[in-house]
């Protein structure tokens, strides 16, 4: 049994070869604000991470994988792990499904149900959590569907353009 795999989705690690998706998205500035992201990303920097993104979780921290469609093979997004703690036993959860036709496709629930057992079961890590816009609707339906709860709000987080926007904390004990 595979734990990345579900029915219509694959979640894979990253390939040289990806190296032009991952340009692509990482400078589509219409979701930079979801990465807190300021500035595009060079072709160069981008293969110096594909260089060291095969490191191990314990020794990266993070962990970024593909979530790729079992079908046709097409890469719709990104599922990363970061701020891996194993002393404290605790990851960071982010999701990007890149494009809108992929959205409400039921992509992001697959891969999150995938990671949470990855998490749980290989890792053996006691919790997750993720950060969430508070205009995020669709992000906080898809994580409270898999049993993450609010447990605080930061207030007035995140600037986007004249106006603050609160950032909810979600989090998931396994």
């Amino acid at each position: 049994m595979n734990r990345l795999i579900s029915d219509n989705i694959h979640l894979r690690a990253i390939e040289p070869e990806d190296l032009q998706l991952l340009y692509d998205w990482e400078n589509n500035t219409e979701i930079w604000e979801l990465g807190n992201t300021t500035q595009p990303f060079s072709i160069y920097t981008l293969k110096r991470y594909l260089e060291t993104c095969h490191l191990d979780i314990f020794e990266n921290k993070q962990l970024r994988m593909v979530i790729q469609t079992n079908k046709t093979k097409r890469p719709v997004g990104l599922i990363d792990l970061f701020d891996f703690d194993p002393f404290n036993s605790r990851v960071g959860i982010g999701i990007l499904i890149n494009e809108n036709k992929d959205r409400k496709q039921g992509f992001a629930g697959e891969a999150l149900s995938l990671v949470c057992t990855y998490i749980s079961e290989i890792l053996l890590i006691n919790q997750a959590y993720c950060n969430i816009s508070e205009d995020n609707k669709a992000s906080i339906q898809l994580f409270e569907k898999f049993g993450f709860e609010q447990n605080g709000v930061k207030k007035q987080w995140t600037k986007r353009r004249n106006k603050y926007i609160d950032e909810l904390f979600f989090q998931k004990i396994f």
